[in-house]
């Protein structure tokens, strides 16, 4: 392990790290509040390493619940990393991909497995996936997971788990859903508390432009040209918007690419690879695949569409500024989002900063009438009308909705 962590370059441990490996290498169960971007994979993947028994035709000592695919792949490739050199199967199983490749490896024998409940409960029904030996149960972001409606599915893989298991529940808020959870499957855990009195991070710069709706594309490439990121995610509210902004955007700025939730999974795991490795530079992303996104290197985050959610806004802004780094991150706010804007600063209790792009109008200019009796004004006077039809009203206009 001390060999892996010198290869990983994990020279000093997190708080998240230094407060749960030592309880989770005794066996205890442990409720854990940590924001995303502070180790929380670590954290638990090391205890799981450090007490397999890795009996030859076992079934899985381990199960990992994660809320999304990409988180899944993520939380399999830091296990991976963790374990180096030593002779552990990592297996990882959600939805999007053929259930049949996920089958194979399972039947050649699993150590620890990771995966959505949706996908979990699938290969339980098949016989796939025995849990019988499970030694430890890790649910990574409750909070996502109860959101987006998984409880029910949580609850049949829980029941269904040795008694005699030791369980890891980490979660950015403590919710009482995730309480409930916690009391009803959890034996006397141990509760540490590593959120911030703030509900983001210091180390990320927050600024805010007010912006009328048909200038955000303007200002958003204006904003990429002055500052240069490193790596960058824009947040859309749809996956047609998604599209549609990722379009234009590659027209303008080289390493450009999309993810939202109507992709395939194979076409989502491909954008995923190409932006951990650098060869994307701007994402244009929805809430839904949001959290599964943790690259150390994002330097900027854009809020193209203010979230729906508060909340959202925290775990957007989360992907920068990840294990201590500097991040920032900008919100196109219009006019008519005021409201939006105040509930995100009362919920973070931090006022975002107002920003602006010199020599960048951010309003669409009002053309003035001419002064009565200028020459502009006898011109006016001068053109041709109209003809106004009968029964119609001059002047008026009329837009049709679908």
């Amino acid at each position: 392990m001390l060999a892996s962590l010198e290869k990983a370059r994990y020279h000093q441990p997190s708080p998240v790290q230094a407060g749960v490996i030592p309880i989770a290498l005794t066996g205890k169960d442990v409720l854990g509040q940590a924001r995303t971007g502070t180790g929380k994979t670590a954290s638990f993947g090391i205890p799981i390493l450090e007490r397999l028994e890795k009996k030859r035709g076992a079934p899985p000592e381990a199960l990992v619940l994660v809320p999304t695919r990409e988180l899944a792949v993520q939380v399999r490739d830091e296990i991976d990393k963790l374990s180096h050199g030593r002779r552990v199967r990592t297996v990882a199983v959600y939805g999007g991909k053929p259930i049949r490749q996920q089958v194979s490896k399972l039947e050649k024998g699993a150590d620890i497995v990771v995966g959505t409940p949706g996908r979990v409960l699938d290969h339980m029904s098949r016989g796939t996936l025995v849990l019988e030996g499970l030694k430890t149960v890790v649910l990574d972001e409750a909070d996502r997971m109860l959101d987006i409606g998984f409880r029910p599915d949580i609850e049949k893989i829980l029941r269904r788990c040795p008694k005699q298991r030791q369980t890891l529940l980490l979660s950015a808020t403590v919710a009482p859903a995730v309480e409930r959870l916690a009391q009803r499957y959890m034996h006397d855990p141990v509760v540490l508390d590593f959120s911030d009195k703030t509900k983001t991070v210091d180390t990320i710069d927050q600024y805010y432009f007010t912006v009328e709706q048909q200038l955000k594309f303007d200002l958003l490439q204006k904003l990429i040209q002055r500052e240069q990121p490193e790596q960058a995610i824009v947040f859309c509210r749809t996956k047609r918007g998604t599209d549609r902004i990722q379009r234009r955007l590659a027209k303008v700025v080289e390493g450009v690419d999309c993810i939202h939730g109507d992709m395939a999974q194979g076409a989502r795991d491909k954008v995923m690879r190409k932006f951990r490795d650098g060869n994307i530079k701007v994402l244009v992303a929805t809430d839904v695949v949001g959290r599964g996104i943790d690259v150390s290197s994002i330097s900027h985050i854009v809020n193209y569409d203010i979230p729906q959610a508060s909340d959202d806004y925290v775990h957007r802004v989360g992907r920068t500024g990840r294990m201590g780094r500097d991040g920032v991150a900008y919100t196109f706010v219009t006019p008519e989002e005021g409201q939006e804007l105040t509930r995100i600063e009362m919920l973070i209790n931090r006022l975002l900063k107002r920003d602006e792009i010199e020599g960048f109008a951010t309003t669409t200019p009002v053309a003035k009438p001419p002064e009565p009796g200028s020459p502009e004004a006898k011109e006016e006077e001068e053109k041709p009308k109209p003809p106004q039809l009968p029964g119609s009203r001059r002047g008026r206009r009329h837009r049709r909705a679908l």
